[in-house]
């Protein structure tokens, strides 16, 4: 297989970013900033000896690959809505005004958003199954939507990276061919400091916060009815229970749907709800084919740089002349950045960047620093990546566009710094012992 050259790469990642940054920009389909990208990587592949008919076998193997990405978000654009003609949202939103003290919201948000997601191992879920009520109740109690996500985010992402019951925790550790506990004991020391300052970050924003309480009704307990309660506790507990997340949302949608009938919604409501949408809160078919056509691109993009390795060469290149910890700390980090930039989804980024670097740094340095460093950089990135397949489901399932509740996802920017300064500490230590000796 001939490989790419040095000017097929920078030209494929320019034309890549550019339509990406194009569509973000200007507020564009995805789809159509991504696909000038793909036509100059099926145009290299051809220059490089690779047929029509194997570049379509690659493409089609790479979409099947994001089927359940796509799977999921074509169920997440019905959740809402079947929830929300059932009365599930509203009564949600009246229990967590009940629950959460609202002069500590946002670091209550955080906390809660940290404990789902440890125990069920998975920022999808996390989100799915508190992130509605949670934003509801921030609307009513006048404070700012875009935090409270940041907040959401930031927590689901705690346990997406640090669970052991986490499938991209679990992959990181097959890749790096470290155990799961061995693994976790690494990410502990940059997880504590990262969580203890987010908590303060959080807090700081409760302190100057007003919170419009005054005219909150209280809870009636004898106004709510259990039938609501059902399509969120079936979610909840399928996601527990590690039932895969698709059926878990299914039959979510399809109790919500089967209740609403029951409870006298029209069934032609039902149907228009799905296609459109509810006012003001989002969910729809109309807002969410776009983005699946664009997955569905992604993968097949993903497919390519995969089968045909157009990338692994020069990251192994890059490598061979060694620095010190912080400097291989720093080129893993933009590594795996550049990666992240262009593959879109979390799992490429995670066996690219692993397998390519394992051999060096289990030489050097040992696979639990690389746990660490990716840990921190290479499982955080694909959400702070605004056409990252993971980063747009957060996105769609919170509501609230990438760039406004980015900034407040303190969680997912303070790691990419701690681990460097981790790294930064360690050579300096390493440099006086010898000094010293």
């Amino acid at each position: 297989m001939k490989r790419f050259s040095m000017k097929q790469l920078i030209l494929l990642l320019t034309v890549t970013l550019m339509g990406v940054i194009w569509s973000v920009i200007f507020h564009k389909p995805l789809v159509i900033g991504f696909l000038p990208g793909f036509l100059i990587l099926v145009y290299l592949s051809m220059q490089n000896k690779q047929g029509v008919i194997q570049i379509l076998q690659i493409s089609i193997r790479g979409v099947y690959k994001t089927r359940i990405v796509i799977l999921i978000l074509f169920q997440v654009s019905f959740l809402l809505p079947s929830w929300y003609l059932l009365g599930t949202i509203e009564q949600m939103v009246k229990i967590a005004l009940y629950f959460i003290n609202p002069h500590y919201f946002y670091v209550l948000t955080f906390v809660a958003a940290l404990v789902f997601s440890m125990l069920l191992g998975t920022t999808v879920g996390t989100l799915s199954a508190i992130g509605i009520p949670i934003l509801g109740t921030a609307v009513v109690l006048n404070l700012q939507p875009e935090i409270v996500a940041g907040a959401l985010v930031s927590g689901a992402f705690v346990g997406d990276r640090t669970s052991p019951f986490s499938s991209a925790h679990q992959l990181l550790a097959h890749t790096i061919e470290l155990p799961v506990k061995k693994q976790w004991n690494a990410m502990l020391f940059t997880t504590f400091i990262a969580v203890g300052m987010s908590i303060l970050f959080y807090g700081s924003f409760d302190i100057f916060s007003e919170v419009n309480v005054h005219h909150l009704e209280p809870l009636r307990w004898s106004e709510l009815s259990m039938i609501k309660f059902i399509p969120p506790i079936i979610l909840l507990l399928l996601v527990l229970f590690r039932v895969s997340i698709i059926n878990a949302f299914l039959s979510s949608i399809i109790s919500a749907g089967i209740l609403s009938l029951i409870e006298g919604v029209p069934l032609v409501e039902i149907a228009l709800a799905f296609w459109n949408g509810i006012k003001g809160l989002g969910g729809g078919f109309l807002h969410m084919y776009e983005l699946l056509l664009f997955l569905a691109l992604a993968g097949a993009y993903n497919g390519l740089l995969e089968e045909l390795n157009v990338i692994q060469p020069y990251l192994d290149k890059w490598l061979q002349n060694s620095t010190s910890l912080a400097g291989d700390t720093f080129k893993t980090l933009l590594a795996t950045l550049l990666i992240s930039f262009i593959a879109a989804n979390q799992t490429l980024p995670i066996i690219l960047t692993g397998r390519s670097f394992l051999p060096h740094w289990s030489s050097k340095y040992g696979k639990a620093e690389l746990a660490r460093v990716m840990g921190d950089t290479t499982m955080i990135f694909p959400g702070m990546v605004p056409w990252s397949v993971l980063a747009i489901m957060c996105s769609t399932i919170v509501g609230i566009p990438i760039l406004e509740y980015l900034p407040y996802a303190l969680f997912l920017w303070l790691l990419p710094f701690l681990t460097l300064m981790v790294s930064l500490f360690k050579h300096f230590q390493k440099s006086k012992g010898i000094a010293t000796a």
